[in-house]
C-alpha cells in the first residue's frame, strides 16, 4: 500500500507526500529492527537466567559429592591406618575390629557427578551466556578436576583390594558388606558423612571365622605393606582435593551456603 502511495505521489510530483511516506518508510523498517532486536534480547535474556539457574544447581549437586567423597576417603583412609597399626603392633586391635577395618580399607565410592549443563553450555556454543564469571569460573575448573576419578581407579586396582579378596572367603565378604559396607544417605544431605562407612559395626559372623580371616590376612607378609600403600595413596588424593585444588574446593564450600 505504501508502494503503490509513493508511485502515485512521484507521478504527481508530489515531493511533500513523498518525503513524508519516504519517512515513514524508513521509520518502519527502523521500528522494526528494533523490536526484533529487543524481542531476541529479550529471550537471551531468558536464556541465560535458564542456563545460570541451572548451571548453579548442578554445582550445588557437585559440591555435595565433592564434599560427601572427600568425607568418605577420610574414614576410608583412618580405617586402611587402623587396620595397618593392628598389623604393624603400633595400636594391637582384637580379630573383629581388625577384621571391620581391613573390610573397609576395600571400599571406594564415585558417585555420578552432574554436569549435563556445563556440557550443553559447551557443545552449543552458549557458554557466553553465563555472565557470572565466578559461577563460569567454579564450573571450568570443578570440571576439569581428574582427582575423583584418579581416586576411583586406585581403590578399584588397589593391590590391597585384591589382595583381601584372594585371602577372605567369600561368604565372609558378604557378611562384612552387609553389616559393616556403605550406609545410604540422601544426596543433599550433609549431616550424615560421618556416618557412611564409619558406623560402629559387628560382622555377624561366628567367632571361628572370624578368627581364621583375620588370621589369614595376619599371616600374609603382604597385607601390612600393601595397607601402608592404600594410606599412602589416599592422603595423596585427600590433599588434591583439598590443597592442591583449593579453589574448587572453596568454590563448592561457598556455593553450597548460598540460599536457593
Amino acid at each position: 500500500m505504501i508502494l503503490r502511495r509513493v508511485v502515485e505521489h512521484f507521478r504527481s510530483q508530489e515531493w511533500t507526500a513523498i518525503g513524508i511516506d519516504f519517512v515513514i518508510v524508513v521509520f518502519g523498517v527502523f521500528f522494526g529492527i528494533q523490536v526484533a532486536n529487543w524481542n531476541e534480547d529479550r529471550l537471551t535474556r531468558a536464556k541465560a537466567e535458564v542456563f545460570t539457574a541451572r548451571l548453579k544447581e548442578d554445582l550445588k549437586a557437585e559440591a555435595w559429592r565433592y564434599q560427601f567423597l572427600l568425607e568418605y576417603y577420610r574414614d576410608v583412609r583412618d580405617a586402611t591406618e587402623a587396620a595397618a597399626d593392628a598389623l604393624s603392633g603400633k595400636t594391637p586391635l582384637s580379630n573383629e575390629p581388625f577384621l571391620v577395618h581391613a573390610y573397609r580399607a576395600t571400599q571406594y565410592k564415585q558417585g555420578a557427578s552432574r554436569r549435563a549443563t556445563y556440557d550443553e553450555l559447551i557443545s552449543t556454543g552458549n557458554v557466553g551466556l553465563i555472565e557470572d564469571r565466578k559461577l563460569l569460573n567454579l564450573a571450568v575448573r570443578a570440571y576439569s578436576v581428574v582427582t575423583i576419578d584418579a581416586t576411583v581407579k586406585e581403590g578399584v586396582e588397589s593391590p590391597y583390594r585384591a589382595l583381601f579378596r584372594m585371602i577372605v572367603p567369600n561368604d565372609t565378604q558378604r557378611a562384612l558388606a552387609k553389616h559393616c559396607g556403605d550406609r545410604y544417605i540422601l544426596p543433599g544431605d550433609y549431616t550424615d558423612f560421618d556416618h557412611v562407612i564409619d558406623y560402629a559395626c559387628e560382622s555377624g559372623l561366628p567367632e571361628a571365622e572370624v578368627d581364621a580371616a583375620a588370621e589369614a590376612l595376619r599371616a600374609d607378609p603382604q597385607t601390612l605393606r600393601y595397607l601402608r600403600l592404600r594410606v599412602a595413596d589416599l592422603e595423596t588424593r585427600l590433599a588434591d582435593l583439598t590443597s592442591n585444588n583449593r579453589d574448587v574446593f572453596e568454590g563448592f564450600v561457598g556455593i553450597a551456603k548460598e540460599t536457593p
